[in-house]
């Protein structure tokens, strides 16, 4: 006797299970605009790298020969792989079988997938597109619900937050549960036309307010880019895979470890001429901040998220020599870079991913204070905007800041950190109050008493203003240098390799 056989059996599942939902269901996949699951797996990882977890996962039938008559995968799709020839673990469901509403296998799949990621401390990556539970079941039989010894599903998933990084893309539908997984994630990627994250579906929302509503007009990308729940926006799959891989190259492999050094050709030495001119004289005036951070890091290493949400604040990975920093940095075209209670939430989680995962923050700061006005106080800005200052102070990941223009009130400390390495341009000026407000207020009787208010108003701010320059603060050893804006990268790629060390000893100590 011998297992031929059973051999071929085995072959003719793994067969069976990567026909996925059938030609049918593919075509149809693929008539929408779609990649399958599996397709998508191919594109994201390095060629060949895919080792599967749960090849034959499914449901078979047999007849009464005991030969397979029909077979029903798993629809969901789960294994390593490498990214840059780094592992990593991906998942996720496949639409072409039950439009990706789960399984019974297939939900078992993907509660194993977390756990997966935190056994093996590796990136996690879930590709989503599928529906989550069914009033049926997921097996469409009679079901009471977990024993009440078991334990949540939801707390591996919490887990891998705080111990490995954890990207995500939509690419199609995006309902209950895994939309609920797709926001649990430190990356957050969909396509603009093909996807929409949904807490539930039209049918239901009609249903429970008898109006009508497309996918889109629910949870389309319009929806979802400037309300926080999605990071980036781009047209297509591959744009989107793509982008969580570069997403992971900035980070380790998870939170005890550092990001890799990626080789780099870019002189440290190299000087912009563009960034001495960069902070117009005229205070009035706005600015490209996007420019003057590329002029500084790594050529095309900027990687910018979360553009359309909180706007007034940008957040992005770039590199400095070869070394991964997290950039935060205010844009004056939106409320003049204020804090607003939008731009607190996003700067506040960007900090917190930064300090979990060794990569140190970088901040340029052009801080005008917390937005003021009946607005800010609706929306809750001072508690929002604390939460972050606050999330700074707590921070023990090295921090370089970058004084460029203004840096004013409690809103500034969130651009210090406890410990940083603070550089000025001759641009910076500093204080509690910006000068015009807090003049018009502190010296109100002394203005208005003069035979010229507003040359007196004038004269006080000028004044004030020459004991707020960044020499003055160089003088006194308030900042560590008071530099010429092209030597900046310079100044920053130094810091960026001196940094290593400390990076390591806290990852020790962790």
């Amino acid at each position: 006797m011998n297992w031929k056989s059973d051999v071929e059996e085995l072959k003719l599942r793994n067969k069976l299970a990567k026909s996925q939902g059938g030609t049918e269901a593919i075509n149809l996949q693929h008539a929408k605009g779609r990649l399958t699951l599996r397709e998508r797996i191919d594109l994201l990882l390095d060629k060949s790298s895919f080792d599967e977890v749960g090849k034959i996962a499914g449901d078979a039938e047999k007849d009464e020969k005991g030969e397979i008559s029909d077979f029903t995968p798993s629809n969901f799709v789960l294994g390593f792989g490498k990214i840059d020839g780094r592992q990593v673990l991906v998942g996720g469901e496949d639409f072409t079988v039950k439009g990706g509403s789960p399984n019974p296998v297939g939900l078992r799949k993907s509660v194993y997938t977390e756990d997966l990621a935190l056994q093996y401390k590796v990136p996690l990556i879930r590709l989503h597109e599928g529906g989550g539970g069914s009033v049926k079941g997921s097996s469409g039989k009679k079901s009471y619900g977990d024993p009440v010894f078991s334990k949540s599903r939801f707390l591996s998933v919490a887990k891998t937050l705080k111990e490995v990084p954890v990207a995500t893309a939509a690419l199609g539908p995006v309902a209950g549960l895994p939309a609920s997984r797709f926001v649990a994630s430190h990356f957050r990627v969909m396509t603009k036309k093909t996807a929409q994250v949904l807490i539930a579906g039209p049918k239901v929302v009609e249903r429970a307010f008898g109006t009508e509503l497309t996918k889109e007009e629910l949870g389309g990308s319009e929806v979802h880019k400037s309300n926080g729940v999605v990071d980036n926006v781009v047209d297509t799959e591959k744009e989107a895979l793509n982008q969580i891989r570069k997403f992971i190259s900035y980070f380790p492999q998870n939170r005890y470890e550092i990001a890799p050094r990626v080789p780099n050709e870019d002189d440290i030495e190299r000087k912009d001429q563009d960034l001495l001119d960069a902070i117009p004289e005229d205070r009035s005036r706005t600015y490209d901040m996007r420019k003057i951070l590329s002029g500084v890091v790594d050529r095309d290493s900027l990687f910018e998220i979360t553009p359309y949400f909180g706007r007034g604040m940008i957040t992005a990975f770039a590199r400095l020599n070869g070394f991964s920093v997290g950039i935060f940095a205010n844009d004056p075209n939106f409320y003049a870079g204020s804090m607003t209670a939008d731009n607190a939430k996003k700067t506040t989680r960007f900090i917190e991913n930064c300090n979990n995962f060794n990569i140190p923050i970088l901040t340029f700061v052009d801080e005008p204070g917390f937005l003021i006005g009946p607005e800010a106080e609706k929306n809750a800005g001072i508690l929002y905007g604390t939460e972050t200052v606050l999330t700074a102070a707590e921070t023990t990941v090295p921090w370089a800041t970058v004084m460029i223009r203004k840096s004013f009130g409690v809103a500034a400390a969130a651009h210090f950190g406890p410990d940083p390495y603070v550089l000025a341009w001759p641009s910076a000026e500093s204080g509690a109050l910006p000068l015009e407000g807090g003049v018009a207020v502190a010296f109100a009787k002394e203005i208005a008493a003069a035979e010229d208010p507003e040359a007196k108003r004038k004269e006080i701010e000028d004044s004030l203003r020459k004991a707020r320059d960044p020499f003055a603060r160089g003088e006194s050893f308030s900042v560590h240098e008071v530099i010429d804006p092209r030597e900046t990268r310079k100044y920053l790629s130094l810091w960026a390799e001196r940094i290593q060390t400390q990076l390591l000893t806290r990852n020790y100590l962790k």
